[in-house]
């Protein structure tokens, strides 16, 4: 009887899901602790058929989404799933919150008005100009020598500028400056007597108010300031490195968008398709939530995962390779989606192009010189990208 109980119990549990013919472990899985893209990308495929939805007991436990419709789902609807309880997985151990990407709405919305004023057309059609010379700068050393890191030599060194020239601060403020003003101008040129909110963040985000009436607080206010450095230093860098990666490999493309860069925009939506630099961002559930079958408690971190969703193939037809003029393209998630979607967009963009265009105008080609290394979770992408330039 005991025999026959047993194989009972042992016939109705459903057989282990496989992969390459072993059975799948979600906490010992690439998915949630490798650095390498290919690996990640890989089990990605493999989670959006078999398990789209799954839970990990990694970095303290957290709902892994991989399915485009999902992760769309938990972005928009900001009302069920939360960012104040977590934002991003793994969090600051330190546990700082920093606005508005740990903020609800309207707690949130301040935030996000004062950061988008500084973005406007006219504010980046100010920058194109300073900001393509500071990556014709960046870029000449690796050039003279033949070969060079474009993600931590170039990229780095960029996007400091980048920063510098967006905050209005000194020159010698970028890290790795010379201590010499840009061509062209002189210490301080960019500050103005009277601070206008549209052309300096600071001014913006002392011209706001919170759903009180009240002025923002310094600590919220400093932590705005510093999230936005935060992505504005670590993802363009990723981004550059692995657009190179790419051309590397498709010197036809390479040399496509060099002689004619009218097609880098559309390239460049391509590739943030492709290479979204941050694996997802968190958020919470303020209710019990039933997804794909999973129920989901309250306060369970979920995993808003937009480098799978980027490549869901119920979507994007032939979503791991590269298709310029992808008809569809505008429905990529490399920015997010909903009230947390990205702020600094308009500017990120005109950063990435700006740097593809300087390196293809630069160079007749290009192909990697060394090993590659990857961004750690949160982050995913190169790091370090060693390029050889003829």
């Amino acid at each position: 009887m005991a025999a026959q109980v047993a194989s009972y119990h042992a016939a109705a549990r459903p057989p282990p899901v496989l992969l390459d013919g072993k059975p799948f472990d979600i906490d010992q899985a690439d998915a949630v602790i490798s650095n390498d893209p290919e690996k990640i990308y890989k089990e990605y495929r493999f989670l959006r058929k078999q398990c789209p939805v799954i839970h990990t007991k990694q970095y303290g436990g957290y709902w892994l989404m991989t399915r485009y419709e999902d992760v769309k789902r938990v972005a928009m609807e900001s009302d069920t799933f939360i960012s104040s309880v977590k934002a991003v997985v793994p969090s600051d151990p330190r546990g700082i919150r920093r606005p508005p990407l740990n903020f609800d709405a309207p707690a949130h919305t301040p935030f996000r008005t004062a950061l988008e004023r500084t973005v406007k057309p006219t504010r980046l059609r100010r920058l194109a100009e300073p900001l393509e010379r500071h990556a014709e700068e960046e870029l000449a050393p690796l050039l003279a020598a033949g070969r060079g890191d474009i993600s931590t030599q170039f990229g780095a060194n960029f996007v400091a500028w980048v920063e510098t020239e967006w905050l209005n601060l000194e020159p010698e403020i970028a890290p790795g400056s010379p201590k010499r003003p840009p061509r062209g101008s002189t210490p301080g040129e960019c500050k103005t007597a009277t601070p206008d909110p549209e052309q300096d963040p600071a001014s913006s985000l002392l011209l706001e108010r919170d759903s009180d009436g009240n002025p923002l607080l310094e600590e919220h206010l400093v932590g705005c300031l510093r999230q936005s450095l935060v992505v504005g230093v670590v993802a363009p860098p990723i981004l550059i490195g692995s657009i190179c990666k790419h051309l590397s490999e498709d010197k036809a493309l390479q040399q496509q968008l060099r002689n004619d860069e009218s097609l880098i925009p559309a390239a460049m939506e391509e590739f943030l398709r492709l290479y979204s630099p941050y694996r997802g961002f968190a958020r919470t559930a303020s209710k019990d939530v039933t997804v794909q079958g999973q129920t989901i408690k309250p306060a369970e971190p979920i995993t808003v995962t937009y480098a799978s969703a980027n490549r869901d193939p119920e979507v994007f037809d032939n979503p791991d390779e590269f298709i310029l003029h992808r008809l569809n393209i505008a429905a990529h998630m490399a920015f997010g989606r909903g009230r947390h979607r990205c702020a600094g967009m308009p500017l990120a963009r005109i950063v990435v192009q700006t740097a593809l265009r300087v390196i293809l105008r630069n160079t007749t080609d290009f192909e990697v010189d060394g090993p590659l290394e990857f961004a750690r979770m949160p982050e995913m992408g190169i790091i370090s990208c060693p390029l050889k330039f003829m």
